[in-house]
């Protein structure tokens, strides 16, 4: 029997596709039951501030960074959202007086113009890259700097980022927020069409994708118009190049963070509550990290909300 059709986008996968039962679950969960979650592989924290949360995202970069030397170097792949850790790690290394000649840095994902057939220009208002730049690298100071070379965005051609993946860089950890569709990255789930059309692929179908560019589930497009457009969607792209499934599984650790600001409440205890108790789901992205070996969720407590009915 066929599963529900998307209560958002009928022509696509995603969490609204789930049995009723689990999603009014994860609605329940309070903050203690989210600590409760944690499991052998799956580690939920809780922070009291924003300042404690931002800076304990900056420390992972650090603590991977520091660890790299020309025998053995390392990396971290890394967001555009949440942000406000990047000027903190800038800082950090140069309080810190820390080099990074043999440090490495992935990002995660960029934004694809269909029109030129190749990721958008620097130029672009969204663009990731340039993001990174502005708000992390370019503050480092020159005695510090990471070798450009050593930097690695994802472009329309995929080839020089993926072979990037196995050039014998290890990467300490995967960093990410989590979107409205319950993405990691721009893993989003797919369209409803072809042989997905009864059921979503199979988290082992999923976890086969590696770095490639993806068309994005209309929730996506609305997130990042609100929280980096000013709700202006017009100016999103609809495509998008993204780290995937196989480069996610190089990573040591996958650690996610959440501020409150990128998904809702039902959203940020959804995808622990199906982590937790090994539910995957391609139609919910994140819940495919529950075969990741190490995983940690990230909150701020005053961005956890509540899940309960309140009219404004």
């Amino acid at each position: 029997m066929p599963r529900k059709i998307s209560h958002i986008a009928p022509d696509w996968w995603d969490y609204t596709t789930l049995e009723s039962d689990l999603i009014n679950d994860a609605a329940k969960l309070t903050e203690n039951d989210l600590l409760q979650l944690s499991r052998p592989g799956f580690k939920v924290n809780l922070y009291d501030t924003l300042e404690d949360f931002y800076l304990a995202e900056a420390l992972e970069y650090i603590n991977a960074w520091k660890n790299a030397t020309a025998d053995n170097p390392v990396g971290i792949c890394g967001p555009i959202g949440p942000t406000e850790q990047l000027p903190l790690v800038a800082r950090l290394v140069n309080e810190l007086g820390i080099t990074l000649q043999h440090a490495h840095f992935w990002g995660m994902d960029e934004w694809y113009d269909e029109a030129t057939g190749s990721e958008v220009s620097i130029d672009h208002p969204l663009s990731f890259e340039r993001a990174d730049r502005e708000l992390c690298f370019n503050r480092i100071r020159d005695e510090f700097k990471m070798p450009e070379e050593n930097l690695h965005f994802p472009k329309g051609e995929v080839s020089s980022f993926t072979s990037s993946w196995e050039s014998g860089v290890r990467c300490a950890v995967m960093q990410g927020g989590q979107g409205d569709i319950k993405h990691w990255a721009f893993n989003d789930p797919l369209r409803r069409e072809g042989q997905w059309i009864d059921e979503p692929p199979s988290a082992e179908e999923y976890l086969k994708l590696g770095t490639r560019v993806v068309e994005l589930h209309p929730v996506t497009l609305s997130q990042n118009a609100r929280t980096s457009g000013g709700g202006n969607i017009t100016m999103v792209p609809k495509s998008a190049i993204t780290v995937g499934p196989r480069e996610t599984w190089m990573a040591d650790k996958v650690s996610i963070w959440h501020a409150g600001t990128h998904d809702n409440p039902l959203g940020q205890r959804l995808t622990a509550l199906m982590i937790s108790k090994e539910i995957a789901d391609s139609a919910v992205p994140m819940s495919l990290l529950s075969k990741h070996p190490n995983v940690e969720f990230h909150y701020y407590r005053g961005g956890l909300g509540s899940c309960a009915v309140e009219m404004h």
